[in-house]
């Protein structure tokens, strides 16, 4: 795949977001910033839409669970290295990315974890709701039955291996099948990175985790720095994929740094996505795909393999596109 140096120039208001079922929140948050509205306001509001579209299995209520059936959200927003939160493993509450916004805005902290997470979005006014649905929970138990009979071309890329006889008397689910935690299996995580009429960045990122996953299990989308940065001197990046994989290179901040360093935004994802592909065995199920904004508005996108796609949302509309590269197409 050609590319040029600058994959695309924007200009404000923007709204990027990764796969192809981000039209739903991007198309809901773009009147907001196309009326002069705030930057973070409507990253966390696409998100929002997002969190709470039960049809959506990877973000939410609708969510796919853990080994155990149950749904655990995780999620981080950031507009500035001094101006970020996140919380993890979130059971009770189905908008993760509003809740760490609430951490950011009224704590002195960056992140909550576990029930104390959702306690603290209880005290500050958040209703909880059940976050397993009658097909989540169907797909889960036709998983811990028999992970060969899951449908994996629906949900490929973010499931655990199949091999039952691989997986006996592993860690995991009753009956010894393993739940798939480790750098094995991606998933679609919702990103957003915005650019308002002010020249203002910001982010969001959201997501349910790996489908039945280790309990505790932690990705790299609720950590600052891994599966979201932002930093209006610099830009911003958010990831989307293998959360062990992205971890292990701090995925977001390497991107930010390197567009800090004089890197086009298309350069400094495709970098950061080499070193993956070169510090680690890359397995069959594994992907990483990555979005980088600048403040000027210069964005990319790129991917280690096909399947990805983002979303554009302009004044024109949102469209779904393929990444500006796929270092690994074949």
């Amino acid at each position: 795949m050609t590319t040029p140096k600058c994959a695309h120039q924007g200009r404000p208001p923007l709204i990027l977001s990764t796969w192809s079922f981000a039209p739903v929140g991007a198309d809901a948050a773009f009147p907001l910033l196309a009326s002069g509205g705030d930057a973070l306001d409507a990253a966390i509001g696409a998100v929002t839409v997002i969190e709470d579209d039960p049809t959506i299995h990877s973000v939410g209520v609708g969510g796919l669970p853990d080994a155990e059936g149950r749904v655990s959200l995780d999620a981080c927003v950031m507009e500035n290295p001094d101006r970020c939160g996140a919380v993890c493993n979130v059971q009770r509450h189905a908008n993760p990315a509003a809740i760490a916004r609430r951490v950011m805005d009224t704590t002195i902290h960056v992140t909550l974890a576990g029930d104390e997470a959702d306690s603290f979005a209880t005290r500050e006014g958040f209703v909880e709701r059940t976050l397993l649905t009658p097909e989540a929970q169907k797909e889960w138990q036709t998983w811990r039955h028999n992970p060969a009979n899951i449908n994996r071309e629906k949900y490929r890329g973010w499931l655990p291996p199949m091999n039952v006889e691989e997986m006996d008397n592993k860690i995991g689910a009753p009956g010894g099948v393993f739940a798939g935690d480790g750098p094995d299996a991606s998933h679609d995580t919702v990103g957003v990175l915005t650019l308002d009429m002010h020249g203002k960045i910001a982010g969001a990122c959201s997501t349910s985790g790996m489908a039945f996953k280790v309990p505790g299990r932690v990705g790299d989308s609720p950590i600052i720095g891994q599966g979201l940065y932002v930093d209006q001197t610099a830009g911003a990046a958010c990831a989307t994929g293998t959360g062990e994989l992205i971890t292990g290179v701090c995925g977001s901040f390497l991107v930010v740094e390197l567009m800090r360093r004089g890197a086009t935004p298309l350069d400094a994802v495709r970098e950061t996505l080499q070193r993956i592909i070169d510090r680690f065995t890359l397995l069959e199920e594994h992907q990483v795909a990555m979005l980088a904004l600048t403040p000027s508005g210069d964005w990319a996108s790129a991917a280690i393999r096909p399947g990805f796609h983002h979303v554009v949302t302009t004044v024109e509309g949102s469209m779904v596109e393929d990444p500006h590269a796929v270092l690994q197409p074949a």
